[in-house]
């Protein structure tokens, strides 16, 4: 029965990371759900990360490339891998890995969402703030654009 749970837990775990890259507790969440009463799952994540099959470095940096295309910022990037189980020192390490213009990120999103606007109204500058803040974005890289 133990092999039968190991050879389960395994095969519905390559089913998750064969569509996208997961954390190791992102993993451990969705195989808790599935397995409740398993007590197989550590050895089981234990190996697939020996294996080389997960892999929260490569999660990392994939998960960086990912939100800096859909826009967002460092701070709500930090925020997201956090949650996900990812420790500060590897989401560090992968931030100087990736090598991102935060500045010009910034600027991109900027012209995508307020491209020709004016800013002479203050309410709606400080509704240009608030989505650059929400979108991750400090107020450094949000001064630098006005």
């Amino acid at each position: 029965m133990k092999q039968l749970d190991t050879k389960l837990i395994r095969q519905k775990a390559m089913d998750y990371l064969a569509r996208r890259e997961h954390s190791r507790r992102e993993l451990e969440v969705k195989l808790v759900r599935k397995f409740p009463d398993s007590n197989e799952l550590g050895s089981v994540l234990d190996a697939l990360a020996a294996d080389g099959l997960q892999s929260d470095r490569r999660f990392t940096g994939s998960f960086i490339r990912l939100r800096v295309q859909g826009g967002f910022g460092p701070q709500r990037i930090r925020a997201e891998l956090r949650q996900r189980g990812i420790c500060d020192a590897l989401i560090i390490e992968q931030f100087a890995e990736q090598d991102v213009d935060w500045f010009a990120a910034a600027h991109a999103l900027f012209l995508k969402k307020y491209a020709g606007m004016v800013f002479d109204d203050p309410r709606q500058r400080s509704k240009c703030i608030r989505y650059l803040q929400y979108k991750g974005y400090d107020l450094e890289h949000i001064n630098a654009l006005f």
